[in-house]
């Protein structure tokens, strides 16, 4: 199986705040990883690392077995370039632009980035949300839309640049208990269609049920990572099953 994300050593502070340390972790095409843990542990700072919104002191990263931090450093503007839109992010707080139609915020980016025909980026627009149940709301502003139907769009402007691997970074914080449940049941049918995804996640039962592994972080580190049955059962180290219990599922 192919993988599509390695990585190694990976260290980022800020100043003297040292943020992630020597993380090492991969992932093979169509798994589903959630990655768990207190806040403050590192873990959306990871994903921007991943997502090269921020820069990584140091350590590998590897994706789609091409190299875009080696030891030596960042690989060349146009070879980050290609790896960038291989990788797709969802924000926690959606990151709509509020002066544009639901349409027009999918189609910007494979218009404007990967220079799409306009029409064949608004056809695979409606597409995402015909798969989104949001085709009635292509001309509406983000301000009209709920949370939830806020960050289904933003589901669909990341998928429309059909990246490789799918980022989320706590895709659900932001919502209330009943929108999270329309976020939750997206995300598991992208898992069934065989989408790498990597989701950093308070919702345990999800991680446990979607999961194809789970990745514990705290202070920085990667404390245990394992199949959902082994760190949700009773064979999870003593820090994980203290970190669990706060959770009612």
């Amino acid at each position: 199986m192919a993988k599509m994300l390695e990585v190694a050593n990976l260290q980022k502070s800020f100043g003297d705040l040292s943020v992630l340390k020597d993380i090492t972790f991969d992932v093979n095409q169509g798994e589903v990883i959630a990655v768990i843990g207190p806040s403050g542990s590192g873990k959306s700072t990871l994903l921007r690392c991943l997502t090269q919104l921020e820069h990584a002191d140091g350590g590998t990263i590897r994706v789609c077995e091409e190299d875009l931090l080696t030891d030596k450093g960042y690989k060349d503007h146009k070879t980050v370039r290609s790896i960038r839109l291989k990788t797709g992010l969802v924000f926690q707080n959606f990151n709509l632009f509020p002066h544009m139609t639901v349409l027009r915020n999918i189609t910007e980016a494979p218009v404007c980035v990967l220079k799409k025909d306009k029409s064949e980026a608004q056809k695979r627009a409606m597409e995402l949300l015909s798969k989104m149940g949001l085709e009635a709301k292509a001309d509406a502003y983000p301000c009209e839309l709920s949370g939830g139907q806020q960050q289904r769009v933003s589901i669909a402007r990341a998928l429309a640049l059909s990246p490789e691997i799918l980022f989320f970074d706590e895709p659900t914080s932001a919502l209330d208990p009943e929108l999270t449940g329309e976020i939750l049941k997206v995300i598991k049918e992208l898992a069934a269609e065989g989408m790498t995804m990597v989701i950093v996640t308070h919702e345990m039962a999800f991680a446990r049920d979607v999961a194809d592994r789970v990745i514990f972080m705290e202070g920085g580190v990667i404390v245990e990572q394992g199949a959902p049955s082994q760190l949700f059962g009773e064979n999870a180290s003593e820090r994980v099953q203290q970190f669990l219990s706060r959770f009612n599922s």
